[in-house]
């Protein structure tokens, strides 16, 4: 791949907005009409239904894109501008919620099972840790450590094109999991300690109904 980039004259590198839109035109009517500055009961709709949404945030030491998962409805829309998101139980990376606080963009990606069209909120954040409000988002007995509030400046769904191009939710196009390597074997490739892959591997499906909440 370096050898085929080492090949590409200056002359065909895109370096400004107007070399940019002068080869990709300008948008359709209808793809700037679906960007609101507020979330609509048709968006909410989406939210509702959603089980899963990516969170997207920046800070001091670069990006960070994490997954978010829960039963639909997990993300509870509170008004027009403002939803909220339990933050579960992770591995303390906490890679988005340093950013926050440092940074209060955020972006939003939320997917339904079965659905093509995806829906986007650009926002900003705060991270709240109000006990009640806690204990209103619990799940088999736990509680988030926090929850953030997201007030939404910028909202719209993206068309079906890039999940129907990749098959995504056709079962045809699962890969079975053992066509990729194991948790463990990724965990033992970069360990320089020893590390027992086929224990841990064994193992995991235990730890995860134990501490998915």
């Amino acid at each position: 791949m370096k050898e085929t980039l080492a090949g590409i004259s200056p002359s065909h590198r895109i370096t400004n907005v107007d070399q940019l839109e002068s080869i990709y035109g300008d948008p359709r009517a209808q793809s700037l009409a679906k960007e609101i500055t507020y979330i609509s009961d048709d968006y909410r709709a989406f939210i509702e239904k959603a089980p899963f949404v990516t969170v997207a945030t920046v800070g001091p030491e670069g990006l960070d894109c994490s997954p978010r998962g829960d039963p639909p409805g997990f993300v509870r829309v509170v008004d027009e501008k403002t939803l909220m998101i339990p933050d579960r139980r992770g591995n303390n990376r906490i890679d988005s919620m340093r950013n926050l606080v440092r940074d209060p963009r955020i972006s939003l990606l939320f997917l339904i099972p079965g659905v093509n069209e995806t829906l986007r909120i650009n926002g900003r954040a705060e991270i709240v840790v109000d006990p009640n409000l806690c204990a209103s988002f619990s799940m088999q007995g736990k509680l988030p450590r926090s929850v953030l509030v997201v007030s939404a400046d910028r909202v719209y769904f993206q068309c079906q094109k890039a999940l129907v191009r990749s098959h995504l939710w056709d079962v045809e196009a699962q890969i079975p999991r053992s066509e990729l390597p194991s948790t463990g074997n990724i965990l033992k490739a970069l360990s320089e300690k020893e590390f027992d892959a086929e224990e841990y591997d064994r193992n995991y499906p235990k730890h995860l109904k134990k501490t998915i909440y």
